[in-house]
C-alpha cells in the first residue's frame, strides 16, 4: 500500500504527462517492490520552478523533481529497493528530461505498527493475512 508523493518543479507540466508518470511510478511500485497497484497512491505536486533551489540557484536546464514513497517496513530486500529507486530515476529523466546535479527518490519505511490505509494497520493487516506483503 504504497503512497508516492512527486513533487515537479514545473507548473506547465502537461496533464499527459502526469497521468503517464502516474502509471508508470504504480508500475514500477509493482514491479521492483511487488506492490499491488490496487492500493497504490500516486499524488503529484507541481510547484513554480523559482521555488527550488539546489546550490541556492534555480538550475538552469533542467527540472526539479522528488520522488517520495511510504512503504511498510521489512517488506523489501536492500537490491529491490536499489533497483526501485535506480529505475525511477530514468523513468522520471526519460519523462521530463534533464535532472538537476541533486534529483531525490526516496523511500520512507514505516512501521506496520504506524502504517495503514482504511483504518487498519499493517501489523493487524498481516495477522489478518500472513500472505500479504504490503
Amino acid at each position: 500500500m504504497p503512497f508516492a508523493r512527486l513533487t515537479i518543479a514545473d507548473l506547465d507540466c502537461a496533464a499527459d504527462t502526469q497521468t503517464a508518470l502516474a502509471a508508470d511510478i504504480t508500475e514500477l511500485l509493482e514491479q521492483d517492490l511487488l506492490k499491488e497497484p490496487e492500493v497504490t497512491v500516486v499524488q503529484i505536486n507541481l510547484v513554480p520552478a523559482e521555488r527550488w533551489f539546489v546550490a541556492a540557484a534555480h538550475p538552469v536546464e533542467a527540472t526539479g523533481v522528488h520522488l517520495e514513497v511510504s512503504i511498510t517496513a521489512g517488506t523489501n530486500t536492500a537490491q529491490e529497493k536499489a533497483a526501485f529507486i535506480g529505475h525511477a530515476y530514468d523513468l522520471l529523466s526519460s519523462r521530463l528530461g534533464p535532472m538537476p546535479a541533486a534529483a531525490y527518490v526516496a523511500l520512507y519505511e514505516l512501521d506496520g505498527e504506524s502504517y495503514g490505509y482504511n483504518g487498519v494497520t499493517q501489523l493487524a493487516r498481516r495477522r489478518l493475512d500472513p500472505a500479504e506483503k504490503d
